[in-house]
């Protein structure tokens, strides 16, 4: 089984959105379609990666430049893991591991030395990936937010 990974191009735009829909169910196929053109725009600072197996999707990686803080990084910028995603029949198959090489080549090409990644705090399937890619765990962080009344002050 020979898995070929490549930068996603409006070529892939089907498999892409598709693969998005599974690693983010919540998002609308508009959203999907927003930010799949918005990652075509800026390829050097938001690229994806779609691996295939004999011409079919199996799986898809996003990342990003980071210019603001990252949890547990020193530099700046940094390659940040945003999504990956491996349908579920092609899982342990080496998928990820090829992505995850796609976006590190990628990140030394732009000059970083670090590559990032988070995932929710119950997702224990996502931690087990990140390790066995490689990922130390840095720290955990639980944000919180309060809405503000509409009248401002207190």
């Amino acid at each position: 089984m020979k898995i070929a990974v490549a930068l996603a191009t409006a070529a892939d735009t089907a498999d892409w959105a598709r693969l998005r829909q599974a690693l983010w169910p919540h998002a609308t196929p508009d959203e999907h379609r927003k930010d799949i053109a918005d990652a075509l725009a800026h390829p050097h600072r938001t690229p994806a990666f779609v691996a295939r197996i004999d011409g079919a999707a199996t799986g898809l990686a996003e990342a990003s430049l980071r210019s603001d803080y990252v949890n547990g990084c020193d530099t700046s910028p940094v390659a940040f893991l945003e999504g990956i995603y491996v349908v579920p029949a092609y899982r342990r198959s080496g998928v990820a591991t090829r992505l995850v090489r796609a976006v590190e080549d990628w990140a030394h090409g732009a000059g970083c030395t670090e590559l990032a990644s988070d995932a929710d705090i119950a997702n224990h399937d996502s931690h087990a990936l990140h390790g066995a890619l490689g990922f130390l765990e840095t720290e955990r962080v639980v944000y919180f937010r309060k809405l503000l009344s509409s009248e401002g002050g207190r």
